[in-house]
């Protein structure tokens, strides 16, 4: 298939799309929060797979690493494009608006806090250590293709790895908790694997 795909073969692309489609949108919505910007990340990533094509290596497995540290660097191009949008937007005087309902719906969602507490939690965490924790937490990467995808030794993400896991744990005790729980044996984050691809 590898071959196939760096000379070009439509139908090896398509059927690399049909098996990596999915894997590839969910890294990018843990790494974006946002399942619109997800999905342009996905049609972006496979853009730049096919321009990028003939760089993918003749022998390996899956192809599945090469896609998500393409998916990592299209997420991290899509967020610098975000804040620079954002920032032009800031300075366009505004006229005064009417308040959506829809605000209103969604603070009703009781598992709104918690959420929030998440999202905090992974907030603090450099960009560095949250690519490597949605590669091999969340997408089930091995260290060796996680450091594959992005470009660095495999000793960097399991240090990564871990200050990420060391700062989730001390970030998502809820308040009044000191530590771990006496019979609590479960880490911060476990891995949730999505398949083997």
């Amino acid at each position: 298939m590898r071959e196939r795909i760096r000379a070009g073969d439509h139908g090896a692309f398509g059927e690399l799309f049909d098996a990596y489609a999915r894997s590839v949108y969910n890294h990018a919505f843990r790494l974006t929060g946002e399942w619109s910007v997800a999905e342009d990340v996905v049609s972006l990533t496979f853009l730049e797979a096919w321009r990028l094509r003939e760089r993918l290596d003749e022998e390996g497995g899956s192809p599945r690493p090469w896609l998500l540290g393409i998916a990592t660097n299209v997420t991290r191009n899509t967020r610098r494009a975000a804040r620079r949008h954002a920032a032009a937007m800031a300075r366009v005087p505004r006229d005064e608006t009417v308040r959506d309902f829809a605000d209103e719906v969604a603070e009703r969602i009781d598992d709104a806090a918690q959420l929030a507490v998440v999202r905090t939690a992974l907030g603090r965490l450099r960009r560095a250590e949250r690519e490597v924790l949605a590669l091999c937490v969340w997408s089930g990467l091995d260290y060796r293709a996680a450091a594959q995808a992005l470009g660095v030794p495999v000793g960097t993400v399991r240090s990564r790895l871990s200050r990420a896991r060391t700062k989730l744990a001390k970030h998502m005790e809820l308040p009044g908790s000191r530590g771990q729980m006496r019979g609590d044996r479960t880490t911060a984050v476990g891995p949730l694997r999505e398949g083997s691809r």
